[in-house]
This record gives structure tokens, C-alpha cells and sequence, in this order.
């Protein structure tokens, strides 16, 4: 079984080494875009490192709607190109590449009309649907079915009565975002990369016109490193304008942030056993079944302010509550919410004022000799950006090197998976834990899940569930800072697990006692691990001030209030 290790020992041998020896491509982002190109490189031969400047996942790629999906909507937009190659890659990451983490999903589309919008609407999802088998990857989802009123009610009674005069169902996937970028950065070290996050870009190394490396700061440690590259991908999302800075270059194109606010509510306050997906006047709403909660979302709205940290305004919150209400029989308060997360999307700017209507399709340039620029994009079409970018970079390098493989490497945790989860009542047997459990690990880890098995096995406390967020167990904590590459408390109640948005106290209740599991790990003495806790508090102190204000700059300024974390 592959696997590979994104400890405190392995990040540090990582930054020595890139700055040592030198690579052929130095990846900067570490989001998914990042990530995938990464593993692209590497799996192509090339002597391959990524750094990121804070936790892998941190920015666009752990704020999404956890969608893998081919775009529905974009078939009305007559965007046939961009829907096909969705379908094709959703496929590829149920049936090959990701089955420990990527899961089908239902929705529900209520028809509000007679007779017209039936056939409108059956005739898209149809097309989307014939889409997806021509591909040869959509024989793992069920097809769509056309359903009456009554039997729309039936699979969803949460829904007014007269919100709908029938419905179609029809299946998309989702997988959990953060956790997909971290299994893919690992999947990349796994055959050999080197990877580090806490490690800033502060300028590009030169050669006359020619970017030949970058300077890179250890956030963590204080050091500099310079790391030379025949070539460097900057794949830095809604911060590629101020990479791009760096350089002193203009530009060959511009990144515009368009802000997507989701709500996590109880599975118990909207009674479905469906997803469901609604029109609004701007664009469209989710209501996406994740695990015993609901997230409700989305918002596309511009954004100007703070990139690191986009906040959510009350505002953004009554647009969801207005809007998910409109349609159910039990409406929706602010006491349900349990979690609030905001996201900025990456939209290549020019071609509309309104950022619903700006590109997700991407696009790769090198607008000076050794580096190349990859924007734009969606999270399912991850891969083909990624394989775009290092065909780019290969141009620029003097050796011969291998097409994209990553069309048939599976991600770690995949290999074996399903045997695994044929056997999980036998593991349930072995290891005294309750088969859900079992599940719950195979679903996050896939066959790495024997991995978190043995910590338990060594320290059976670890087999205990977290008291204040029992859906995680307390080894979850250890592993995420021992192998996963977090390395601080933010990072793993908010993305190694979804604490921070499944509980209703916003994961607080959990924080010291995640932090005293970590400490021994990454080597905290009580000062810090102190001051990770106390950092958490006043994080989310400052997020739920946020979410009471009117507005983005009032919401982005009480946000500001909580600066992010810096070890002594």
C-alpha cells in the first residue's frame, strides 16, 4: 500500500532539500490546483517541490460546495466543451482515481410550471446524463428520474406542497474539499516531491528576464530559503494577481474573487433523504445532504477585501435563509445554523461585470521565460489544469519528458479500498470499534484508515470519540498532525476535520483537548499550546462578529480582529 508522511520532520527535510539541490518544478499554492500539478509533475518524471504559505487547502479549495460535479447549469449557458470534460473527470475520480472520497449524490429539482418546464428541464438533464455515458464514465451513477408532486413529497417532505407541481431527480458526487487537497499532497510525496506548507513565496529569483526559483520563507521556523527551478507554476487561485507582483510583470491576465457564503445546519431541520437544488434569480441553490448536516449554499457576489480570511455578513446569510425558505414547509432560523463558511472563487476577469457570468474555464500562460501562470477553473476539472500547466512548463525545460499519467494514478487510500470496506465488519471485530466507525475512517481515509487503526491499537484512549464532537475519534487529532501536515489547531478542527462547522459552539468545546493531543507531535510546550487554543477562541469570537454585521466591510473589518497564528 502507498503512502506517505506530511509530519514536522518531513517539512523541514523538505524546504533543506528543495533549497539544496535544486528542481526541475517548483509548484507555489497549495490548493488543489497546486496540488494536482504537483502530482502531475512528479508522476512524469520530473524532480518535483510545492510550498504553500499557509495550510494546504486554506484559501478557495476548503470553502467550496464539496461539489464534483460536470456543472448542470452550464449546459443553459450553451457551454457544452467545459460540461463534457467535467463529466469525464467526475467519472474518472468515482470509478478510479478517488472512490475513498469521492461519493454520488442525489438532488432534487422542484418544477414550479406545467407542462413546458418538465420538457425543458428533462431535456437537460437528459443531454446531461447521455453526456456523462458517452464519456464511459457515468456508469456509477443512477440515471435521473422524472417524479410527480406526490412522489417528490414522498423522497422529500420538507418541501411546501406549493413550491412544486412534480420534480427530477437526478445524481452529481461530492467529496470533503480540504481533505481531498491533503491526500493529494500526499499522494505527490508518495512518489517523491517535496512538500512544505507554512512556507511563503517573498519574490522570484532572476536571471536577466528569466525566473529561475523563488525566495521562500519558513513561517514556522523564520529561516529563508532560496530554492532554484528550471521552471515554477504559479498556482496561486484569487492571489495570483500579487504573485504575479512579484515579478514586477505585467499580467497577461487578471483574477477577479467572487465570494460564495455556505450555512451547516442539522440533518434533522430539513426532513429529505435528497439533496436539492433550487433556482435563484442570480444563479442557483444547493441544499447538499453532508454527513448528519445540511450545507445550504450558495452566494456570488464581487469581492474586494481581505483574501486570507473572507468573512460572511449577515446580509449573506439572510440571502441563503430567504431563499432555502421559500421552498420549505418548516422554515429555516439562525438558531439552526450551526457552521457559516465563506469562499472566494477564482474567476478570470473581462468578459462580464457580474461574477456569475465570468469564466470558470482556465487558463495557462508564461508571460515570462521560467514561469508559468494557471487561473481559473473549477475544482472537478482540477487534473486537466493541472496537466495543462506542466505541458506548458515542459516547453521550458532542455529535457525530454513523459506525457500526464494521472489519468490512471489512483490517489493513496484508494488502492484496496473496497476491500476494505467489504471487510469493515471484521475490522469493526478486530479493533472493538462499532462498524460505523469503521465506515467513517474508510470513507476519510480510505485503506490508510489501517494507519489510525494503529495508533489505536497502540494507545486504545485514541479509539475514543472527541466528547464535544463525536462524529471524529481522538487518534483523527494525532494522525492529522503526524501525517497529514497540519501544524496548527486551526488546521485541523477547521480542515483535517470539519469540527469548526458541525458543531454548534463552532468546535471551542473541542479546542484544548485537540490541542493537547497535537502538543506532544509537534513538540508545543503549555505556552503555545496555550496560545493555539486562545487563538481558535478568538477566531471564531471574531467570525460569529462578522456574520452579525450588515455588510463586506463591516463583516471583513470584525474579522480582521482575530490575526491569524505565528509560533514564538
Amino acid at each position: 500500500m502507498r503512502t506517505a508522511t506530511l509530519g514536522p520532520e518531513q517539512r523541514a527535510e523538505s524546504l533543506a532539500a528543495m533549497a539544496e539541490r535544486g528542481l526541475d518544478l517548483l509548484v507555489v499554492g497549495g490548493g488543489v490546483v497546486g496540488a494536482g500539478t504537483a502530482l502531475d509533475a512528479v508522476t512524469r518524471g520530473l524532480n518535483t517541490g510545492i510550498v504553500e504559505a499557509r495550510d494546504w487547502a486554506s484559501g478557495t479549495s476548503s470553502r467550496s460546495s464539496k461539489l464534483i460535479h460536470g456543472g448542470l447549469r452550464y449546459l443553459e449557458m450553451l457551454d457544452f466543451a467545459l460540461v463534457r470534460e467535467a463529466l469525464k473527470e467526475r467519472g474518472l475520480l468515482l470509478e478510479r482515481l478517488a472512490p475513498h472520497l469521492v461519493k454520488p449524490v442525489p438532488f432534487l429539482y422542484p418544477l414550479q410550471h406545467q407542462g413546458w418546464e418538465r420538457l425543458y428541464a428533462g431535456s437537460g438533464v437528459a443531454l446531461y446524463d447521455a453526456m456523462s455515458m458517452a464519456r464511459g464514465h457515468g456508469r456509477g451513477l443512477p440515471a435521473h428520474r422524472h417524479l410527480t408532486r406526490g412522489q417528490a413529497l414522498r423522497v422529500a417532505p420538507a418541501l411546501r406542497k406549493d413550491a412544486l407541481v412534480g420534480a427530477i431527480q437526478y445524481y452529481d458526487a461530492q467529496m470533503d474539499d480540504a481533505r481531498y487537497v491533503a491526500t493529494l499532497v500526499r499522494t505527490a510525496v508518495s512518489y517523491g516531491a517535496k512538500a512544505a506548507n507554512r512556507a511563503r513565496v517573498t519574490g522570484f529569483l532572476r536571471e536577466g528576464e528569466r525566473v529561475v526559483g523563488a525566495r521562500v520563507q519558513d513561517v514556522e521556523g523564520g529561516g529563508e530559503y532560496e530554492i532554484r527551478a528550471q521552471q515554477v507554476v504559479n498556482a496561486t487561485g484569487v492571489w495570483t494577481d500579487d504573485t504575479q507582483a512579484l515579478i514586477g510583470e505585467r499580467g497577461q491576465f487578471h483574477v477577479r474573487a467572487s465570494k460564495g457564503i455556505h450555512l451547516v445546519v442539522p440533518r434533522d431541520r430539513i426532513h429529505s433523504t435528497t439533496g436539492l437544488i433550487l433556482r435563484t434569480e442570480k444563479s442557483v441553490l444547493f441544499v447538499i445532504p453532508w454527513g448528519r448536516h445540511w450545507i445550504v449554499g450558495t452566494t456570488d457576489t464581487d469581492w474586494s477585501l481581505d483574501k486570507a480570511h473572507p468573512a460572511a455578513s449577515s446580509a449573506d446569510i439572510d440571502y441563503l435563509l430567504n431563499h432555502v425558505n421559500s421552498v420549505l414547509a418548516v422554515p429555516l432560523t439562525r438558531d439552526d445554523v450551526q457552521g457559516v463558511y465563506a469562499g472566494l472563487r477564482p474567476l478570470l476577469a473581462g468578459e462580464s461585470d457580474a461574477t456569475s457570468k465570468l469564466s470558470r474555464e482556465h487558463t495557462v500562460a508564461h508571460p515570462v521565460p521560467g514561469l508559468v501562470v494557471v487561473a481559473g477553473g473549477k475544482y472537478t476539472t482540477y487534473r486537466v489544469m493541472a496537466k495543462d500547466a506542466v505541458d506548458e512548463a515542459v516547453h521550458g525545460l532542455d529535457m525530454r519528458v513523459a506525457e500526464c499519467v494521472t489519468e490512471d494514478v489512483p490517489l493513496i487510500g484508494a488502492e484496496g479500498y473496497r476491500a476494505m470496506w467489504n471487510a469493515r465488519a471484521r475490522t469493526a471485530a478486530r479493533t472493538g470499534l462499532h462498524v460505523v466507525r469503521v465506515e467513517h475512517l474508510l470513507n476519510r481515509y480510505g485503506s490508510l484508515a489501517e494507519e489510525v487503526l494503529d495508533l489505536v491499537a497502540a494507545d486504545p484512549g485514541l479509539g475514543e470519540p472527541m466528547p464535544a464532537a463525536d462524529d471524529y475519534l481522538r487518534a483523527e487529532i494525532v494522525y492529522a498532525a503526524s501525517h497529514e501536515g497540519a501544524r496548527h489547531l486551526d488546521d485541523v478542527l477547521t480542515r483535517r476535520t470539519r469540527i469548526s462547522i458541525e458543531t454548534f459552539d463552532r468546535g471551542t468545546r473541542s479546542a484544548r483537548e485537540a490541542a493537547e493531543l497535537m502538543a506532544p507531535v509537534l513538540g508545543w510546550d503549555k505556552g503555545q499550546t496555550e496560545r493555539e487554543v486562545e487563538h481558535y477562541e478568538k477566531r471564531v469570537e471574531a467570525e460569529r462578529e462578522s456574520q452579525l454585521q450588515p455588510d463586506d466591510q463591516t463583516a471583513d473589518a470584525a474579522r480582521l480582529g482575530a490575526p491569524d497564528i505565528v509560533p514564538l
